[in-house]
């Protein structure tokens, strides 16, 4: 039994003219390429001072090809086009080359995403110091301006922590954006039809309107309560001197389309919060199915437990429950 052949590539290629020659047919084909060769049966001579390349098929019946080279495999290495590419590209930065990568900006997402969620909720639990009073309160807020003072200046490392949320803040809308912009680009031309949305959820696909409601709540957020800007009372100090954190809180959710707009701005956060959390594990690559239902739980969660606990306030400053 005879072997099956292997083959190699020829480097050139036209159908070949049949001709004869001393009894024995011959093909002579001075361009011939692209064509799988059997290396088997296959041998070479000279001919008219020309290269020809004999090929003995399965049949014992022998081919020449005249002009040819002999079969050879075609290197995958070449050199470069131009003298442009003789030049080195300067190596970036490990990160910055990881960030511009896909990959490399979920990643981001990620871990942004898990530091603003520990923001939202130590915020939230500090807050819910409303619930024992003013004095509370006021005197938690003082608390986090002395934060390690004084190793540190008086209000400085409440302000570092600050600088760094915005970082983290700034760093997440890029890597979404990017994120967005990619997913244009590899398709340009949108569907043709309507989607069938089977296993995208509803806070998935509001993921990015409910992130541009959220981020607006936080320049309201501190336009009201931080700078003063649209709160009269910011500034004034309780009966100890000490800056009233409690009566701006009150100030402000007392006026009804604030309260309004805080308890829509926090369900809405909870619905990106919920996604977010379930999505973290898969950006980072923690997404087995065994650990689905976990998931699910955690991002539920944690969502529920940031959207009660924010949108009680301005229910308990308009029932009265505080401020009075």
């Amino acid at each position: 039994m005879l072997r099956p052949p292997s083959l190699v590539n020829v480097t050139t290629i036209v159908k070949p003219t049949p001709k004869t020659r001393n009894g024995q047919d011959f093909f002579h084909s001075p361009k011939l390429s692209g064509v799988e060769v059997p290396r088997w049966g296959r041998s070479r001579s000279t001919v008219s001072g020309q290269s020809v390349c004999s090929i003995r098929g399965q049949g014992g019946r022998q081919e020449r090809f005249k002009g040819i080279p002999m079969a050879q495999a075609v290197s995958s290495q070449r050199g470069p086009v131009t003298g442009t590419a003789m030049r080195s590209r300067k190596r970036r930065p490990f990160l910055l080359d990881l960030y511009s990568t896909a990959v490399g900006k979920k990643y981001v997402m990620a871990v942004t995403g898990i530091a603003m969620m520990g923001f939202v909720l130590f915020h939230m639990i500090g807050n819910l110091k409303m619930y024992l009073g003013a004095t509370d309160l006021n005197h938690y807020a003082k608390f986090l301006e002395e934060l390690l003072y004084p190793l540190a200046p008086h209000g400085v490392t409440l302000w570092i922590l600050r600088a760094g949320l915005i970082t983290m803040l700034l760093l997440h809308l890029h890597a979404a954006y990017s994120l967005t912009v990619l997913n244009r680009r590899a398709r340009p031309v949108k569907y043709q039809s309507a989607r069938d949305y089977q296993v995208a959820t509803f806070a998935s696909r509001t993921m990015r309107w409910s992130g541009i409601i959220a981020l607006a709540f936080i320049a309201w957020h501190l336009l009201d309560l931080t700078f003063g800007v649209v709160n009269d009372h910011v500034g004034t100090k309780d009966a100890d001197g000490l800056k009233d954190v409690y009566g701006n809180v009150v100030f402000s959710l007392q006026r009804v389309p604030v309260a309004i707009f805080y308890v829509i701005a926090n369900v809405l956060l909870g619905i990106h919060l919920f996604h977010g959390a379930w999505s973290i594990f898969q950006s980072l690559g923690w997404n087995n199915p065994r650990f689905n239902k976990w998931r699910r739980t955690f991002a539920t969660g944690f969502a529920a437990v940031i959207v009660i606990g924010n949108v009680s306030f301005p229910i308990a400053v308009l029932a009265g429950v505080v401020g009075n």
